[in-house]
């Protein structure tokens, strides 16, 4: 998932940052949440800091952490690369020792530059371009910079592949946001393994972040009749332009990657998008997380909007595991261990972090399908 990347505060600012430095208080281990818990991206970041402070509860009930209890202190991004920045400042001067979230691409890419100079580390949990962890000028990885979701090349590849192998579909058509890295690049990672796999691109269209008609470069691309239709955006974009397809006529098989992991999706898009597929990071019929599933309902009324409350609990035990092994709330310390991550249980099932590039090993996607007006699971995928 991401947000458009729109700015970078001042290095000078950034370097003030860096002398406050982890408050030590001897009662409490303090960690950060950034997440968006008003705009478009709430709907995945209010069920994050439900899941988190429920599972914290649950830890702090049991005699917390090095017999500390964990506080939380979360604050809201909105989204937004800038607000995401002001966060991650607010958070490092409060004095947590490490940083849970954002889910957004952008809004990381942007904190990055406050944590790194503050050495303060933080999990995104899915936000997944590959910029997040590593310095794509520099090559090299951010020290302070993890993730616990899989990254776009390997969305891309799973997408093109089941669409290529699985559903055995020979041409494909992009509608992607040229103002989104998250969906730009996801489509190209897509188109490189789709034509690889002998498929063949018959259309690739961009629109600009804001758009609400999307018939004119669907007009551009009805008469090439794809046999999928490739939308890597947010599920709002994706389902006008699944709806708008429809009205054209247009009856391809639709795609899209994580952003479309939402119940919104099929009131929006509507009987049009029965049939339709996307790449997740967790799925709610997963049976490794019905205990989850179960208390989170019980809570709150309501299922957990996947998949970012896994991922964030998934990031809290990869802290929290770290906390132990360092035997402190160092913040460096917390991220050099964090480095050494290997086979952890966490709820998503074991954590492995590559050192290379921080992102976590082995980690399978979930193909899930728009069946009966609900959304379902459909496989586990690795690819191949």
């Amino acid at each position: 998932m991401t947000f458009k990347y729109r700015t970078m505060i001042p290095l000078a600012v950034a370097l003030s940052v860096a002398l406050v430095g982890c408050k030590k208080e001897a009662d409490v281990i303090k960690l950060g949440q950034a997440v968006a818990l008003t705009g478009d991206n709430s709907i995945w970041g209010t069920p994050e800091k439900n899941a988190l402070e429920m599972e914290i509860a649950k830890i702090n009930e049991k005699g917390g952490v090095l017999g500390k209890k964990i506080t939380l202190t979360a604050y809201d991004t909105r989204g937004d690369a800038t607000e995401g920045v002001n966060v991650a400042k607010r958070l490092i001067s409060d004095g947590v020792c490490a940083i849970i979230g954002p889910g957004q691409s952008g809004v990381s890419i942007a904190m990055s530059s406050v944590t790194e100079a503050a050495k303060v580390p933080f999990i995104a949990t899915t936000a997944t371009n590959p910029k997040v962890t590593v310095d794509d000028k520099t090559g090299q990885v951010r020290k302070y910079a993890f993730r616990t979701c899989f990254i776009d090349p390997f969305q891309g590849t799973v997408a093109a592949q089941f669409a290529a192998k699985d559903l055995k579909l020979k041409t494909a058509a992009v509608i992607y946001d040229v103002g989104s890295d998250y969906s730009s690049f996801l489509g190209k990672y897509f188109t490189a393994e789709f034509e690889k796999q002998g498929g063949k691109l018959v259309g690739n269209e961009a629109f600009r972040s804001g758009e609400l008609d999307f018939r004119a470069i669907l007009g551009k691309i009805k008469g090439s009749k794809p046999d999928i239709l490739f939308i890597p955006t947010q599920q709002k974009e994706a389902s006008l332009i699944i709806k708008q397809s429809a009205d054209l006529g247009m009856k391809p098989v639709f795609m899209g990657g994580d952003g479309w992991a939402s119940p919104d999706l099929i009131p929006l898009a509507g009987p049009a998008v029965e049939g339709a597929y996307f790449v997740n990071i967790a799925s709610l019929e997963d049976p490794d997380i019905q205990s989850f599933v179960k208390d989170y309902k019980a809570k709150f009324g309501v299922d957990p909007v996947m998949p970012n409350p896994i991922m964030a609990i998934d990031a809290l035990y990869a802290i929290i595991d770290a906390i132990q092994k360092t035997n402190g709330t160092d913040s460096a310390k917390i991220a050099a261990q964090l480095e050494l991550t290997k086979d952890l249980p966490v709820l998503s099932g074991k954590l492995s972090i590559d050192p290379a590039t921080h992102n976590p090993l082995n980690k399978p996607a979930v193909i899930q399908q728009v069946k009966d007006g609900k959304i379902v699971f459909k496989m586990k995928y690795v690819t191949q």
